[in-house]
């Protein structure tokens, strides 16, 4: 039974051993274990978070390693942040950003408290929007002063940062979405201007014209835009020339001039219904508040 025990204790001791060590706080909030902050990077977001935890009494603070020696990063963010206590106990308003510089990685990792306004899906987009660009570039004193200034704004409800391909689809969809509803709108036009066989139907397609010429401009490429009111000036006296000739399309010529289908006249009407940490500098003493963290945040790389 204690040799049992023994080996027990022993798998702990090494497991304990294998995973990489948290560092202490040492009475700062930036941790640049790497050495790739500028000093007077450090003492600017020194100062600037030191005032925001004063003013709001939210707890951020960075840690920049060279490695994670293989661990996870998502584990390692959540081990250092429960270690350093960050935020204040009741409140649970702490952030950490975590950057592991040879591993390419990076996370935000946030507490409970915060989680309702730092979403995931915000941080990702920090991370991908404001860090990784300066990161590629090797400019990690660009990288983090925006990546904390995004973090303040996006607790304040104040982050704009959307995601760039995420805008991209979205107009894109929505602009074939607007085409075609546009298209079907005038598509009904032209299907009366078609059978209308008196000078009402000319008409139409003489009014049709400059919609179907300029409507393409919101939808098509700019090198394009021209294409759909070209066809539809070409094509359409065939079109139109051919119904007129068949027997069904004499037949709804008769039913529009008799009022069957459309007014006498061949007009159209459509209708629709409608801490504790201290404030003072950055040698003066100071720790985590307490908050906890539930693993929210989000992670990536460049």
């Amino acid at each position: 039974m204690r040799a049992k025990f023994l080996i027990y204790a022993l798998l702990i001791s090494f497991s304990a051993l294998a995973q990489k060590a948290v560092p202490e706080l040492w009475n700062m909030r930036v941790h640049d274990d790497a050495h790739v902050l500028k000093q007077e990077t450090i003492d600017a977001l020194e100062k600037r978070l030191e005032a925001y935890e004063d003013s709001t009494s939210n707890q951020i603070a960075i840690l920049i390693l060279n490695t994670l020696d293989g661990e996870s990063i998502e584990e390692y963010s959540l081990r250092v942040a429960e270690k350093w206590a960050l935020g204040q106990k009741e409140k649970d308003n702490g952030v950490l950003l975590l950057i592991a510089v040879d591993d390419h990685a990076m996370r935000i990792e946030v507490g409970t408290g915060l989680e309702g306004v730092l979403t995931d899906a915000l941080c990702s987009r920090i991370i991908r929007n404001e860090m990784a660009p300066e990161f590629r570039r090797a400019d990690f004193d660009s990288g983090v002063t925006a990546a904390i200034n995004s973090i303040i704004a996006g607790i304040g409800g104040e982050y704009r940062g959307d995601d760039a391909s995420d805008i991209t689809e979205l107009t894109l969809t929505a602009r074939v979405l607007i085409g075609l509803a546009i298209y079907a709108f005038l598509g009904i036009f032209a299907f009366f201007a078609l059978l209308i066989q008196d000078r009402w139907g000319w008409f139409m397609y003489i009014f049709l014209i400059p919609f179907f010429s300029i409507f393409p401009a919101f939808v098509f490429p700019l090198r394009l835009w021209y294409v759909p009111g070209l066809s539809f000036i070409l094509i359409f006296p065939i079109i139109k020339w051919m119904v007129m000739q068949s027997a069904w399309g004499k037949n709804m010529g008769k039913k529009f001039a008799s009022g069957g289908t459309g007014s006498g006249s061949g007009s159209v009407r459509s209708s629709s219904s409608g801490s504790s940490w201290s404030s003072g500098s950055s040698g003066s003493s100071f720790s985590g508040g307490g908050g906890s963290f539930g693993g929210g945040g989000s992670s990536g790389g460049w």
